[in-house]
């Protein structure tokens, strides 16, 4: 996410911290970078030079000037500006249990919009309780997306609720009946999209708020679009003046122009950002942790609630006795994969850890598929095996070998690895270790 922005901002900042003090022209010099990696990151134009105004009068105060760090203080006020250009003004969805809420999601065809409805809704139930979400398919021109919704609806164990009529302003006052029936009280409308915008589209989407007055209405964008998405914001913003703004495919975002122009586009933030696949993967937007990771600082406390969310707190204290007994074992480390992967995958979570830019991740091989054989070799092992990795011998390794499509030299790997990581864990839980002051930490 934002590796090329990350990249030429890390270069800009590395030469002015070279510096043991800034001249007018260093930080000019900086200013016409930041300006040129803006732009090139596809954002707004009068956004960049009103930024780089910003930044510039900031950076030339004698304060800066004068002080001992005067490029860390330059960095210092450009991650302030992009917290400013980003600033979501404290918004924050809110849900009423004892009556019903409705959102209403718009934006063009293309743009994810169907998927990012059942990712809010199992987001919803899950943060604010009492929620009982009711998924409204009001796409009538697209037969896949009904069959989509109900997909995802019956994977989440979410009801949704479709009807043959051709008119969406009357789907959606069925459905409002629907729910008080069935006493639902979170209703998420997936409407139309279209390849690009028309009047027909709009004044059906004019007639499902007359109908629905919605708590919100929600613009879904694909942020890989950049320019398009915050031009098409605007004028469904001018058309319908929506409340939020949820960018999907931010994982693959590697310029990152839509999420810094939308807010000073549209006046209105980004809320919620697509961050893969999963329906787990819908985050909240934090300006703040955003900047934080486009000037390469990490974002620990998203890291923080990750682990939070996929960590089960009773069986992270039964591996902690395990791991200081020296009773850790293969089905142990299996849980443990098994718990990594719903937080995300390895880069998405090593770039998040503070230093870890775009420069420093092509350093680190981050390989996914030698973590899928090392589950396929534990998964081909036997209970016992799993307990008591000593029990295999030649023959038992080749038969992992056979069964999870790998080598005995990779089975061999992993068992070395294995006994070295315990062995480790035992060294570091001997109090005699410890009081030695050997202990690397």
């Amino acid at each position: 996410m934002f590796n090329s922005l990350q990249e030429k901002f890390d270069g800009i900042f590395r030469k002015l911290k070279g510096r043991g003090k800034l001249s007018e022209d260093n930080i000019s010099e900086a200013m016409r970078e930041i300006k040129r990696a803006l732009l090139e990151a596809d954002v707004n134009f009068k956004i960049v030079k009103n930024f780089v105004q910003q930044v510039s009068e900031k950076a030339v105060g004698q304060e800066v000037m004068k002080s001992l760090t005067p490029g860390h203080q330059v960095v210092k006020i450009v991650h302030e500006q992009l917290i400013a250009l980003m600033d979501t003004g404290n918004f924050k969805l809110s849900m009423d249990s004892n009556r019903i809420n409705t959102i209403i999601m718009v934006g063009l065809q293309g743009s994810g919009k169907t998927t990012t409805t059942a990712k809010l809704a199992s987001l919803a139930r899950k943060k604010f309780t009492g929620i009982r979400p009711l998924l409204v398919a009001c796409d009538i021109y697209r037969p896949a997306a009904i069959e989509q919704l109900r997909v995802l609806g019956k994977q989440l164990d979410i009801p949704i609720f479709t009807d043959s009529s051709r008119n969406v302003a009357k789907i959606a006052s069925k459905a409002l009946k629907f729910a008080e029936k069935e006493n639902l009280n979170l209703l998420i409308f997936d409407t139309a999209g279209r390849l690009h915008i028309d009047e027909k589209l709009m004044q059906e989407l004019r007639e499902v708020k007359k109908v629905v007055q919605p708590d919100y209405i929600l613009f879904v964008a694909d942020a890989m679009t950049g320019q398009d998405a915050v031009n098409v914001a605007r004028e469904f913003n001018d058309q319908l003046e929506f409340s939020g703004v949820i960018l999907t495919k931010m994982d693959s975002d590697a310029r990152g122009g839509a999420a810094l122009s939308i807010k000073a586009v549209t006046g209105k933030p980004v809320t919620y950002v697509g961050m893969g696949e999963k329906i787990s993967d819908l985050e909240e937007f934090h300006s703040d942790r955003m900047a934080s990771r486009i000037l390469g600082m990490g974002d620990i406390l998203t890291l923080i609630e990750k682990a939070e969310k996929s960590i089960d707190e009773e069986e992270a204290q039964k591996l902690a006795d395990k791991m200081r007994k020296n009773q850790f074992t293969f089905t142990d480390f299996l849980n443990q994969l098994a718990q990594l992967k719903k937080m995300g995958s390895m880069e998405q979570l090593l770039g998040m850890m503070p230093g870890m830019n775009s420069k420093a991740m092509k350093n680190i091989n981050v390989d996914e598929k030698e973590m899928k054989h090392i589950e396929a070799i534990i998964l081909s092992m036997t209970a016992r095996e799993r307990e008591k990795p000593t029990l295999i011998n030649g023959s038992r390794r080749k038969r992992i070998a056979q069964g999870s499509g790998t080598s005995v030299q990779q089975v061999n790997r992993l068992l070395k690895q294995f006994e070295q990581m315990k062995l480790m864990m035992k060294k570091f839980n001997n109090p005699k270790f410890l009081k030695s002051g050997a202990f690397p930490f």
